[in-house]
């Protein structure tokens, strides 16, 4: 498929033969498919930026296809030509180099990849091929080549994990989840993905996330959480530490919402509390548990809070 009959079919500019055919493409290969999910995801990032550009955008445009085609090796493109989509092109590569993104998306091979898998694990630590650490939580898994490329460390997840990311400027890295690609060059964070939803949390660093048609920059200490659809919320200050539970084992709460702790309890201990009093979810709770088991923070929440903890038929109620 080329690459510039994807762009007209995108403006809709292409035929109704070319429309047809690059229906065609997309519907035969699920690779295909993601590739063009990809494609057009970045693309309408582009658009909004491209009234910034003032390069050669034919220039700019024939470095990308270079890019893709090449393995990543650019090339100076002779000659001057404008198209009516070219600048939008231009643009993309002068913002975030997305070129490396659109790379990662047409890497689409499945030969030479690993796949770890974590089911009945806790969690599982891995160290990447350009020894940046991943660690994921149980019921996630995640999918890399045994060796990256020389431009992009690319890597697909699914679940929940956090990185500790190698920090390398000629090679970006790049996770893919949930349509949504997040770049950084050397950084630590959190990622958990969840019925289409995805969180973002940044202890280090900065990531760019690129979902939606937008891009957003996250910095230490600032979460995201892209809702299904790809609809953006505000980003927000990180207010606790619940998240990285199941690499500490710990549950750091600052003023945090007893609903909110009592989320992340029923997933780590696979428990079943709820709240029976409506007035009882937003209480306020500053501690840290540190390895204690479910029954010492049940009765710490019971002691803080004046809360009844009633079990019944395998279920806790906190009334």
């Amino acid at each position: 498929m080329n690459d510039n009959l994807l762009v007209k079919y995108l403006l809709g500019e292409a035929t109704e033969a070319e429309s047809e055919t690059v229906q065609q493409w997309i519907q035969s290969e699920e690779a295909n498919n993601r590739y063009y999910d990809q494609f057009k995801q970045v693309w309408e990032a582009s658009r909004e930026l491209a009234v910034r550009s003032t390069v050669d955008e034919h220039a700019a445009w024939k470095r990308f296809q270079y890019r893709i085609e090449n393995g990543g090796k650019v090339k100076q493109a002779p000659g001057r030509q404008r198209f009516s989509w070219i600048k939008i092109a231009a643009s993309l590569l002068l913002v975030v180099s997305i070129s490396a993104v659109l790379y990662f998306a047409a890497t689409r091979q499945p030969a030479n990849k690993t796949i770890i898998a974590q089911s009945g694990q806790y969690v599982l630590i891995d160290t990447l091929p350009d020894g940046s650490q991943v660690t994921l939580n149980r019921n996630s898994s995640i999918r890399y080549q045994n060796k990256f490329t020389d431009t992009i460390r690319s890597v697909a997840l699914k679940g929940e994990a956090f990185f500790n990311v190698t920090p390398d400027k000629k090679q970006p890295f790049v996770v893919s989840v949930n349509n949504t690609t997040i770049r950084v060059v050397g950084t630590s964070f959190n990622i958990r993905s969840e019925n289409e939803n995805t969180a973002i949390v940044v202890e280090t660093g900065e990531v760019q996330v690129i979902a939606g048609g937008t891009i957003t920059v996250l910095k230490g200490g600032e979460k995201l959480l892209l809702k299904a659809g790809n609809k953006v919320a505000d980003k927000e200050v990180v207010s606790d530490q619940l998240y990285n539970y199941y690499r500490t084992h710990e549950f750091a709460c600052d003023e945090t919402p007893l609903w909110k702790l009592v989320d992340v309890l029923n997933e780590a201990y696979d428990a079943q509390i709820a709240i029976g009093k409506k007035e009882l979810r937003n209480l306020p709770i500053t501690t840290t548990f540190n390895n204690e088991s479910l029954d010492k923070i049940l009765e710490i929440i019971h002691l803080t809070f004046d809360i009844t903890v009633n079990r019944k038929n395998g279920q806790i109620i906190l009334q």
